[in-house]
């Protein structure tokens, strides 16, 4: 049976939109290189208290709610034709789809009306993206993936509440506590399942007869408790037992990565980084139950172990290997493609521990902004020309 991968391989027009993950991957990578060093700009000239509020929101938002979909969107509509055995969406949709993503992107730095405007041209992107989703897993019976489709729907809400609250004058923590707690759910499952999965593939073809634990009740009991710590922090960010909740989730994640022997994968980087990435999303639970137990990092900058740690590596590995494989060319990394790792890895390390080091705020924020947005630079300049160009094998 044809995959829907290989169903839309026929498809007229720019390369660019000929799947999902040419133009999200190389917008996410465009707007990362822009958007943190603006953030840090904007950090370091912006006296006004009221105004760096206002502009703090925007990094958060644009960082959780721009640059993170897109790269989410890009991997869904690349993955959902091999769940569903469904034509991927390409043409003139994707191109509509990107378009609306843009949209919120400009109205979001550059207000072009009024706020309540802005906020549906923001969040309908979401909205579209889940509807996508869903029109496509029903049709192809693929209720094993309703999860994801679930997780998704719930974050187009988080983005909505998000907007609501601001329009309101509130306090938006809880709109993006939903959305980080959902990024670590959907890191969780997807990163759980990727990972293993590759590891098996490596370990194969280097000839290893050790393997990644299959999928067990060990693995059940893992994301269950992910699940309950991250409806305690966003219930209850500040309260003992959600702090405890997540120190237990973050080791037992922890013990869920040594089950997949990811240190036999030194070999193929593009491997390696998902465990490296796996390991992150383990540390920022330990360190961010820890913060709130009043022990260790601030937990602004435990957070920032999900974000820029996690978050950052996980869709870099994503972000290349699919890029490799699905343009017809090796799933190997280069040296260009480990550098890119070692960016975004330093650039997280000094954004989470630097400023308990005690040197200039300024400095370790825009060494961290610098080294992690010059990351998804060098993605876009190495990768650029492989997503703007037709498939090798097509």
């Amino acid at each position: 049976m044809s995959n829907g991968m290989e169903q839309g391989a026929a498809s007229q027009g720019p390369a660019l939109f000929s799947y999902g993950f040419r133009p999200f991957f190389l917008g996410a990578a465009l707007f990362a290189g822009l958007a943190v060093p603006a953030w840090v700009v904007m950090l370091g000239k912006v006296g006004d208290a009221v105004v760096l509020s206002a502009a703090r929101d925007w990094h958060v938002h644009e960082m959780l709610f721009g640059f993170l979909p897109a790269v989410i969107a890009g991997f869904l509509l690349t993955a959902v034709p091999n769940w569903t055995d469904r034509p991927a969406i390409q043409g003139r949709e994707l191109m509509l789809l990107a378009t609306l993503w843009c949209a919120g992107r400009v109205v979001m730095a550059i207000p072009l009306g009024a706020p309540l405007l802005s906020a549906f041209v923001d969040g309908a992107f979401l909205v579209a993206l889940a509807g996508l989703l869903w029109r496509e897993l029903a049709p192809g019976n693929s209720w094993s993936h309703a999860p994801v489709g679930v997780v998704i729907s719930l974050y187009a809400g988080a983005n909505i509440t998000f907007h609501v609250l601001a329009l309101n004058g509130a306090d938006t923590d809880l709109a993006v506590r939903m959305a980080l707690g959902l990024d670590m759910v959907l890191l969780t499952v997807i990163g759980g399942r990727l990972t293993p999965n590759f590891t098996r593939e490596v370990l194969a073809g280097l000839g290893s007869r050790e393997r990644p634990a299959p999928f067990s009740r060990f693995d059940g009991f893992s994301l269950t408790l992910v699940g309950m710590a991250v409806v305690a922090w966003t219930a209850q960010p500040q309260a003992l037992t959600t702090g405890w909740v997540l120190v237990a989730a973050g080791f037992i994640n922890f013990g869920r990565l040594s089950r997949w022997y990811g240190w036999l994968t030194w070999r193929e980087p593009l491997v390696l980084s998902l465990h490296l990435g796996y390991g992150w999303l383990a540390l920022s639970m330990l360190v961010l139950g820890c913060a709130i137990l009043g022990i260790g990092l601030a937990t602004e900058d435990a957070v920032h172990a999900l974000t820029t740690g996690a978050v950052g590596l996980m869709t870099l590995a994503v972000m290349t290997r699919a890029s490799l494989g699905h343009t017809g060319r090796p799933r190997h990394a280069g040296p260009a493609t480990v550098f890119i790792y070692v960016l975004v890895i330093l650039g997280a390390i000094m954004r989470v521990f630097g400023p308990s080091t005690g040197l200039p705020t300024n400095l370790v924020l825009g060494s961290a902004a610098a080294a992690w947005s010059g990351a998804y630079v060098l993605f876009a300049l190495v990768y650029g020309r492989f997503l703007l160009r037709p498939s090798l094998d097509e």
